[in-house]
């Protein structure tokens, strides 16, 4: 049994954090892009119009029973048949950003239907405009009753960047897979890249609370 030697791996500890920086740079795009298409989809779910509302249907549903490498190869592989090429990084940008989009969407939406229709009427009586309504009414209190569930989405999305790995992206994963390739050091490389990745995900949460408390201070003044 051969024993744990990191020296190979420690050695480029500059080329892990590099594939670090990346994975926390397409993370955070992808969950502002998610988080204003979430919003979108969640708003056009939820219309009495089925013109608007079964696209947003099909396009959730398509997303969540599908794997999300599928998504990856069809955005990377799949656009350059239509015409639209796009380079690993952005590609892994867009395909994190509908994968996101569409689970966020569904929490924003049972927010949004957690709001009381008398608090929207309240709105409408002391002559808010539809917009402040939406904004201050619906969707802040909305966004204020599932931040947590927000905060473990964003989570998942930051592990699921790993994935695109699979097409070049040079992330922490993609990363460790070169620096295994180079030592062939197997548990040695995945053990430093899971302590990077529990690294980034205690980060985000402590983040996402620092934001919750910024965005929702009412929250924790009756505790």
């Amino acid at each position: 049994m051969k024993s744990l030697d990191f020296s190979g791996v420690l050695s480029r500890s500059d080329m892990l954090l590099q594939g670090a920086l990346l994975t926390v740079q397409i993370s955070l795009a992808a969950m502002a892009f998610s988080l204003v298409i979430g919003v979108a989809a969640a708003c056009l779910s939820l219309s009495g119009k089925a013109v608007l509302r079964l696209p947003v249907l099909a396009y959730v549903e398509a997303i969540r029973n599908t794997p999300f490498i599928v998504q990856v190869f069809l955005i990377y592989f799949g656009l350059p048949a239509l015409g639209m090429h796009l380079a690993p990084i952005p590609a892994a940008v867009v395909a994190m950003s509908i994968y996101g989009g569409a689970y966020t969407s569904e929490i924003i939406r049972a927010g949004i239907q957690a709001i009381g229709r008398g608090q929207i009427e309240a709105g409408k009586t002391l002559g808010m405009s539809p917009l402040v309504i939406f904004r201050y009414v619906v969707l802040k209190p909305a966004l204020s009753a599932v931040f947590p569930s927000l905060a473990a989405q964003f989570i998942l999305l930051l592990l699921s960047s790993s994935v695109v790995s699979a097409i070049s992206v040079p992330e922490l994963t993609g990363i460790g897979n070169d620096i295994q390739g180079m030592t062939l050091r197997n548990m040695e490389v995945y053990l430093v890249i899971a302590v990077f990745y529990v690294a980034m995900v205690a980060a985000l949460r402590g983040a996402m609370t620092a934001l919750e408390r910024v965005l929702f201070p009412f929250k924790f003044m009756r505790r």
